[in-house]
């Protein structure tokens, strides 16, 4: 395993904790990460030599010119949710900026984390997304669009992660797996119904994993790679299904919650939706062409179904309080 100098930014994200952990325990890479605030990297990035600690922000990214020069692998996890302007300077023009600052003679690859959110069926660009996404959807869309345009920059790899669990004690949570307990909470209730839509689920550690594969395995191609990361698709239907059989409640009969019915829910309690929201509502479907996962490496998953979702968020069959979670 030759020796390599990876830059990494986002490091104190959910999937950056897992993505740094991994890099620390597995490898003995030379590791450049970027963070803002260094007190909120959680890992133990002194439990070994050759872990850098770069404490700025991503906009000051030319100061570290000569230092890019020399990488051989970019993971760009960084991201802003803030306000506008903020959005689109870190996850657009710096973002840029950095792929720009990294040389091509020397990096083998950059590993770029977008979103899902972005694509069609078809695994291309959704041009909805564009249109009426959040902030932050429009953002990762600009920066893909022109991404997609850049010449003479190192191998680009594109990871887009489907919906993301992860988090504990000691890492931040996704959003998903935040709101988790809050969903066990009203089972009982969702039980009841039926909706269609279906989608992937992926677990940081099993991005984690994905990530050192590709790191080890640089890829062959100058071409971009676009790859999406989840587990094979699942229903509404199917996972509430499967969460009600790990949990033991019994489904006797299910209404099904129609397209029509949402809408007089909405109306009657004057519910805002904005265009993206109802957008997703109509979408319905977020479902993608060959998601990979560590299974696709032949390498063993942390969290491949949805009853794994609930273990691995300590969420158990029986003596359940009224969070639904051991805390």
């Amino acid at each position: 395993m030759s020796h390599k100098r990876i830059f990494i930014t986002g490091g104190s994200g959910c999937i950056g904790h897992y993505i740094v952990e991994s890099l620390i325990q597995n490898t003995n890479h030379e590791l450049y990460l970027l963070v803002r605030n260094p007190d909120k990297l959680k890992v133990d990035y002194k439990a070994r030599p050759g872990i850098n600690i770069l404490n700025a922000n991503l906009r000051e990214i030319e100061q570290f010119s000569s230092l890019l020069q020399e990488i051989n692998v970019a993971i760009l996890a960084a991201t802003a949710w803030g306000n506008l302007q903020e959005v689109f300077d870190i996850n657009v023009i710096k973002t840029l900026k950095l792929i720009t600052l990294l040389n091509p003679e020397v990096c083998e690859n950059i590993l770029y984390f977008s979103t899902a959110s972005i694509l069609d069926q078809n695994n291309k660009l959704l041009k909805k997304a564009g249109e009426i996404g959040t902030d932050y959807i429009r953002s990762k869309y600009d920066c893909m669009y022109q991404l997609s345009r850049l010449k003479n920059v190192p191998p680009l790899t594109c990871l887009f992660p489907t919906l993301v669990l992860g988090g504990d004690q000691e890492k931040p949570y996704s959003h998903l797996s935040a709101g988790l307990p809050e969903i066990i909470k009203h089972i009982g209730l969702i039980r009841w119904l039926k909706a269609e839509g279906s989608f992937h689920f992926i677990h940081a550690a099993d991005i984690a994993q994905v990530v050192i594969y590709l790191v080890e395995n640089p890829p062959q191609s100058k071409e971009l790679q676009k790859l999406i990361l989840g587990n094979p698709k699942v229903t509404v239907n199917q996972a509430v299904e499967e969460i009600c059989a790990y949990l033991k409640k019994r489904i006797f009969f299910r209404f099904n919650l129609a397209p029509w019915l949402i809408e007089v829910i909405i109306s009657v309690f004057k519910i805002q939706v904005a265009a993206w929201d109802r957008f997703c509502l109509e979408y319905r479907h977020f479902t993608y062409q060959n998601p990979i996962n560590p299974a696709t490496f032949e390498l063993p998953s942390y969290c491949p179904t949805v009853a794994d979702i609930l273990r691995t968020r300590n969420i158990f069959r029986k003596g359940i309080g009224s969070r639904g979670v051991r805390e």
